[in-house]
């Protein structure tokens, strides 16, 4: 498909071509207004600016690309394909023996913006806010409106007809920093932009503290931050008194990294050599910051623990009362090898009474 682009940018050309044979696949350029003066184009042609990929299956495919463009590249080119055995002798009428697909790229001078240059964020030092600014000096066509865009995505209400635009930033942390880009619209050229790189160091502002978990299981450990531009992590474990990079020769430890965040994932704890304190680290160009995690690994008894607990105290407290009978007072037990003494009861001295008062009747 035809195109406009401006000085700097970069362009793809596409060609799928079908055919049996599989046909063959060519790239030719002319200058606009110069549709006899084709010239075939070559990989690594125009100082290395210009690549083509083809890949022959099925069908041919083609992908003709040109990086740092320059008002010269502006022009007509064609995609050429054919799988006429006579297709390269010079004898035959190329009209003939090759198909043609056609896109015209006209290249336009790049508009001249100036903007603010990148700003460093400190944590030392706060500052109460900052301004980025761009102002649009020089463009082929009077612009429409601009707009400010950060880490890909429009910030809200920013939208202006000015050429001259700004964007306040109040109280800036880490997470404000990122790569903001101020962009001009026009209604018959591509958008023009300026970047403008906001940086700070990284914050590690989410990570587990601690992890509990049974031996044999799986732990998984992360981190992740703000700050740009995006930090390089590592993985540290307590050794001792220092830490140490982790040694990963029974292959249990897997560390992921996507951009601001991290994961140290471990297979099968071993509660001898895992728990420990591990540590992740960011690092950037402005400055690095860690945070730990406390790993705890428990025995696969620790769910019996409070029933052994229980059925122990059980087991105390039978035995305390078994040796406290075994030791009792012997006065306080009554033998079974004593000899036995009558009693004297009531009734003998009943008899006696009975006898005295009888003497003393008579």
């Amino acid at each position: 498909m035809s195109e406009t682009k401006l000085t700097g940018d970069t362009f793809e050309l596409y060609c799928d071509v079908v055919g049996n044979p599989t046909p063959e696949i060519q790239w030719w350029y002319a200058e606009i207004n110069r549709a006899d003066s084709f010239k075939q184009l070559w990989d690594g042609a125009r100082k290395r600016r210009v690549s083509i990929n083809t890949a022959y299956g099925a069908n041919g495919v083609s992908v003709l690309g040109i990086t740092r463009l320059t008002l010269e590249d502006s022009g007509t080119y064609e995609c050429r394909a054919s799988n006429d055995p006579k297709r390269n002798d010079l004898r035959q009428n190329p009209a003939t023996t090759w198909i043609r697909a056609q896109a015209t790229i006209s290249v336009l001078q790049k508009p001249k913006i100036n903007a603010t240059d990148q700003i460093v964020l400190t944590g030392e030092s706060p500052v109460k806010s900052v301004t980025l600014q761009c102002n649009l000096t020089t463009a082929h066509t009077p612009h429409r409106e601009s707009f400010w865009v950060k880490n890909g995505l429009e910030i809200t209400n920013t939208r202006t007809e000015l050429k001259h635009t700004s964007h306040r930033i109040v109280k800036p942390r880490a997470d404000d920093s990122g790569e903001y880009m101020c962009v001009y619209t026009f209604d018959m050229a591509p958008n023009a932009n300026a970047t403008i790189e906001v940086k700070a160091k990284p914050a590690i502002h989410g990570h587990k503290r601690s992890e509990n978990k049974n031996e044999g299981e799986n732990a998984m450990l992360y981190c992740k931050s703000v700050g740009y531009p995006h930090p390089t992590w590592t993985w540290r474990k307590m050794d001792g008194t220092s830490y140490a990079d982790i040694d990963n020769s029974t292959g249990r430890f897997f560390i992921t990294i996507r951009d601001n965040y991290t994961e140290l994932n471990i297979l099968k704890l071993d509660i001898l050599t895992d728990p420990a304190v591990y540590q992740c680290n960011a690092t950037s160009v402005i400055g690095n910051t860690a945070e730990t995690t406390i790993l705890r690994v428990r025995s696969n008894l620790a769910p019996l623990w409070p029933f052994l607990g229980v059925l122990a105290e059980i087991i105390i407290l039978v035995v305390i009362i078994v040796v406290y009978e075994r030791r009792k007072n012997p006065d306080d037990i009554i033998e079974d090898d004593e000899p036995a003494v009558p009693m004297k009861t009531n009734s003998t001295n009943n008899h006696k009474d009975k006898n005295i008062r009888q003497r003393n009747a008579k």
